[in-house]
């Protein structure tokens, strides 16, 4: 059973799509209470930094994630959730994240190393490199996904980072450590590979119920 954490930020729609075509049993809730009986989680978000963490922190699922994930919970965060998954993000001034991994987010400049002008925000289809080998990878070949976002993770841990695409520099694609995995793109609508990482996230969860 996945629950999806509803704190009004997030594309509900298209993710209950993609794990009903996957066949996943899942529900939606705000309410931890209710939250704490999934065998995973997922966090959506679309928007401010700084104003999911005040939701989260109203709701007080920021206190309930870090429980359930410390208490061995699978989650994975899903573009702003995954970058809400680390310490801090300059977005709309300073703000504080989940803390669940090591990392900040900043802003695209909109000027590469060489003082080429790029569009922000990053958007549209790029193709995905992998930097290590991981479960949520299980059987996925290279292939493109689908992106938009003007902030992204800045990280001296590099064996957060489980796969990059290439946007005028190396972005943070997928990140993961223990149970915790973020996709900075929308898996649910990266066609054939973003529904086989979430495949795998669903059968990673399964396996964690089964053992």
């Amino acid at each position: 059973m996945i629950g999806v954490i509803d704190y009004g930020m997030g594309n509900l729609f298209s993710v209950s799509k993609a794990l009903e075509r996957l066949g996943a049993t899942y529900f939606i809730s705000d309410d931890s209470t209710e939250l704490v009986k999934a065998d995973g989680l997922i966090l959506p978000g679309v928007g401010s930094f700084k104003d999911a963490m005040i939701r989260l922190k109203e709701l007080k699922l920021d206190t309930f994630i870090e429980e359930y994930v410390k208490e061995g919970g699978y989650l994975l965060g899903i573009c702003l959730g995954m970058q809400l998954l680390f310490e801090e993000s300059e977005e709309n001034g300073y703000s504080e994240g989940l803390s669940l991994l090591p990392g900040k987010i900043g802003r695209f400049i909109g000027i590469s190393a060489d003082n080429t002008a790029y569009k922000v925000p990053h958007m549209g289809w790029n193709k995905l490199q992998y930097q290590r080998e991981d479960e949520i990878l299980n059987a996925c070949d290279e292939d493109h996904v689908y992106f938009v976002h003007s902030y992204y993770l800045q990280t001296d841990d590099q064996e957060v980072v489980i796969a990059t695409a290439n946007y005028y520099e190396s972005v943070p694609a997928i990140v993961g450590k223990g149970r915790v995995i973020g996709m900075q793109f929308h898996p649910e609508k990266s066609s054939q590979l973003g529904m086989k990482l979430l495949k795998n996230y669903l059968q990673l969860v399964e396996k964690k119920v089964e053992a």
